[in-house]
């Protein structure tokens, strides 16, 4: 007899009053099963209504967060066997962020702190000046390198006690991207990500918990990022450019 899983899923989107229930489904347990199977398996074969977010299946995209058993994970790389050994799942959308339907949550505001952070490249020069080299070595190159593996799954943001309790601050996800680019010695404008990332909803709001860092799938550390740009921030402070 094949054995099963007890599945809650929360649905309902944003036009339900109160966001929606739970509703529970059995699903078949196999071998090697990921929880993005059993969501994919409830939709295609119990109700087809179920709506959530994928694209390729194998860590790469971060399309398929979601809240299981109250930790945001990518669903795609999250076996069952490590997670519901009592047999249970409770899926859910990520938390701070506006649901569409069901699992599927609405990231607009999360990008647009990213644009708010400046987390972009601002060229010091124009396409017909000479390339400058960086090395690999370079203390600042290093730095970036820990940082700019992110692909904006969500999952940090949704992990921060911070964005709970201020949705206004620009989160893990802008402010470790800001870091990122702070340390690209060929950008042209490192004062003005610096005064993009301290205004009320930035850097200093940080309190260190590290949730971001512990719940990252690709173990980037935003904490210590946001430390970074704190210091930055106040060298730039004391030396009158802030």
């Amino acid at each position: 007899m094949t054995s099963e899983l007890e599945v809650k899923i929360k649905r309902g989107g944003a036009d339900d009053a109160g966001g929606g229930g739970y509703e529970t489904f059995r699903v078949p347990q196999r071998a090697n099963q990921t929880v993005l199977d059993v969501v994919t398996w409830i939709q295609r074969e119990a109700d087809p209504s179920l709506t959530y977010r994928f694209a390729c299946r194998v860590g790469v995209c971060g399309s398929c967060a979601m809240t299981v058993n109250g930790r945001p994970r990518w669903t795609c790389r999250t076996h069952v066997s490590k997670v519901a050994g009592d047999g249970k799942l409770i899926i859910e959308p990520l938390v701070n962020l506006p649901v569409i339907k069901d699992l599927v949550t609405d990231m607009t505001g999360f990008f647009e702190k990213w644009q708010a952070a400046r987390g972009r490249f601002e060229s010091a020069i124009s396409r017909d000046d000479p390339l400058v080299p960086i090395s690999p070595d370079a203390p600042e190159r290093r730095e970036a390198d820990a940082a700019i593996e992110c692909i904006n799954c969500g999952v940090c943001y949704s992990a921060c006690d911070v964005v709970a309790w201020n949705p206004d601050y620009l989160g893990p996800a802008a402010l470790n991207r800001a870091w990122a680019a702070w340390n690209d010695t060929r950008d042209g404008d490192r004062a003005g990500l610096l005064r993009a990332v301290g205004g009320d909803a930035g850097c200093g709001n940080c309190h260190s918990h590290q949730s971001c860092a512990d719940h990252c799938p690709v173990e980037i550390n935003p904490t210590r990022s946001i430390a970074g740009l704190k210091r930055a921030s106040l060298v730039a402070l004391l030396k009158g450019a802030g």
